[in-house]
């Protein structure tokens, strides 16, 4: 029997890549920042987060479509920008991208990627570029050039990461990419610090450091929005004031996120600050949600928290890991299965309803 045939949840297909992965990769994939506090935060919250269900509502099915960034997706979810997935199948990037267009979901290409953005927009569906601005400014507009031209519909810049958090799992294995994975969106060369080992560091945070300016703010934003005609979309905020102050500066919508845990080891979990990141845009931007699902029901909650979907991270690249693209189309059914049955038991028959279901934090 395949491996992916013992799979009925993300959690089976977590154990199972966790036993074909090499150590250090699985690591890389599964570490987070510091003591790992906010992982475990994250996870502990949304377990919290209790659906109240409504009954006799007549609703014929549970409608899983509907708009999310001005484009129409099968379901409230969204790959999430994830670095070198080669280092987790050799078809990496292209395979996610060919499960996430099955799927109806958009696929988000990283500036970190192990696949160039021409390459993956080739076999994807509806495509958004992941920034993460590096030092050299003439690289950020030749990326965001190559974004447009690969047909890319949103441009996503990560501004939770000044500096990369020390992550122990990776210190403590001198992480370092094989040479067979690089960051192929950059030019040759430039991420050759990435391979080299070091002693209790992670060679992947010392390219991180060298490459990224650490030293962006507000009218950076006003200088991209300048330079693209993609709606722009700020993933890394937890503060309202930060939101409104996105609002004010014309973006399309926010990700209410702590980079999955793996940056500062004490921020708040992400689904405590969705409801007040809500309030403050007070739908003049989308708000989108991620770090720490894993269920269709943990999407239900946070639609049910005012989000208009989540993006989707460490599920997939277990998926991709246990099987490429079967694998992480496997999560996404899963996933997609998930909610439906819970819209199902909660009375909603489209993604409407269940942005109006009543909640209980235990």
């Amino acid at each position: 029997m395949n491996a992916a045939d013992a799979a009925v949840c993300v959690a089976d297909v977590e154990r199972l890549a966790g036993d074909l992965l090499p150590p250090d990769i699985r690591d890389f994939v599964a570490g987070g920042g510091g003591d790992e506090s906010a992982q475990a935060a994250n996870r502990a919250c949304l377990d919290r987060v209790r659906l109240v269900p409504r009954v006799l509502t007549s609703a014929d099915g549970a409608d899983t479509a509907g708009r999310l960034l001005h484009g129409t997706a099968a379901m409230p979810v969204a790959v999430a920008p994830m670095a070198y997935q080669r280092l987790c199948h050799p078809d990496g990037e292209l395979a996610m991208a060919r499960a996430a267009g099955k799927a109806g979901v958009p696929f988000t290409a990283a500036t970190l990627s192990s696949v160039p953005i021409e390459e993956i927009a080739a076999v994807a569906g509806t495509l958004w570029f992941q920034l993460y601005w590096l030092r050299d400014r003439g690289l950020v507009l030749d990326l965001l050039a190559r974004a447009e031209r690969a047909g890319c519909t949103a441009l996503v810049l990560t501004v939770d990461v000044p500096v990369p958090a020390r992550r122990p799992r990776d210190m403590r294995n001198g992480f370092t990419l094989p040479a067979s994975v690089v960051a192929a969106n950059l030019p040759e060369g430039t991420g050759s610090a990435a391979h080299v080992p070091m002693p209790h560091e992670s060679a992947v945070a010392s390219h991180t450091g060298i490459m990224f300016e650490n030293t962006l703010g507000w009218d950076d934003l006003a200088w991209l929005r300048g330079h693209t005609g993609l709606p722009v979309v700020l993933k890394g905020v937890l503060d309202p004031g930060d939101a409104v102050r996105a609002v004010e500066a014309g973006v399309s919508a926010v990700v209410v996120s702590n980079h999955g845990g793996r940056q500062l080891a004490g921020a708040v979990p992400s689904i405590v600050a969705l409801p007040g990141v809500v309030e403050a845009v007070a739908g003049r931007c989308e708000v989108l949600f991620d770090s720490g699902v894993r269920s269709g029901t943990d999407v239900l909650r946070a639609l049910a928290y005012g989000a208009a979907g989540v993006l989707l991270g460490r599920p997939l690249l277990w998926g991709l890991a246990m099987d490429g693209e079967a694998g992480a189309g496997l999560v996404l059914d899963l996933l997609r299965a998930e909610l439906r049955e819970a819209m199902l038991l909660t009375g909603c028959a489209d993604l409407s309803a269940a942005r109006t279901l009543g909640t209980v934090l235990l």
